[in-house]
C-alpha cells in the first residue's frame, strides 16, 4: 500500500482542490484502488464509493449492468473497462469515474488473456482507456501494478 499512496495523493489533491468526486469499480485489483484513496485524511470530501466487481452477478447486483447491456463486449476488455468507469459515476453522482479490468495471476483468464493484463480507464470531463500487460505471474505484484497505472492514467486525465 506504501507505494500506491503518492500516486492516489497525488490525484486526490486534484479532486479536492477542484471540488470533485470520484466513484471506484474495480476487479483484478480487489479494493487497492479505494483503499489507496480512502486512507488518505479527508478523503470524504472527494471519495462517493466504490464496488469490486469481480464476477457477473456483482456487475448485475452492485452496477445494475445486464446482459444486454454487455452485449457484443467481453470483461477484461477496454470498452468493458469504460462502461465500468462511465456506469460507476453515474450511479454515484461523481465527476469521475475510474475502472480496472483484468487477470492478475498466477494464470490467466478465460478469455485467453495471460496474467497481467488490465484494461484501464477513466470517464470524467476526458476520457481515458488503456491496455496494460505486464507479463508477470505474481498476483499480488499485478494487483499493485493495476492500481499504480490506474493512478498514473488518472493524473493524465486531471491534468
Amino acid at each position: 500500500m506504501d507505494t500506491l499512496l503518492p500516486a492516489s495523493r497525488a490525484v486526490a489533491e486534484r479532486l479536492k482542490a477542484r471540488g470533485e468526486t470520484v466513484a471506484v469499480a474495480e476487479s483484478s485489483a480487489g479494493g487497492l484502488i479505494a483503499a489507496a484513496l480512502l486512507a488518505l485524511p479527508g478523503a470524504s470530501a472527494f471519495f462517493l464509493g466504490g464496488a469490486v466487481v469481480y464476477t457477473k452477478a456483482a456487475r448485475s447486483g452492485l452496477l445494475g449492468i445486464t446482459d444486454a447491456g454487455m452485449a457484443g463486449m467481453r470483461s477484461s476488455s477496454e470498452p468493458y473497462a469504460l462502461l465500468l468507469a462511465r456506469t460507476v459515476r453515474a450511479r454515484l453522482g461523481a465527476d469521475w469515474g475510474f475502472a480496472e479490468t483484468g487477470a492478475a495471476g498466477p494464470s490467466g483468464n478465460r478469455y485467453g488473456d495471460a496474467a497481467g493484463h488490465a484494461c484501464l480507464a477513466v470517464s470524467g470531463r476526458v476520457e481515458r482507456v488503456i491496455t496494460l500487460e505486464t507479463g508477470q505471474p505474481g498476483r499480488e505484484q499485478n494487483m499493485r501494478a493495476f492500481a499504480a497505472a490506474l493512478f498514473r492514467l488518472a493524473a493524465e486525465a486531471l491534468d
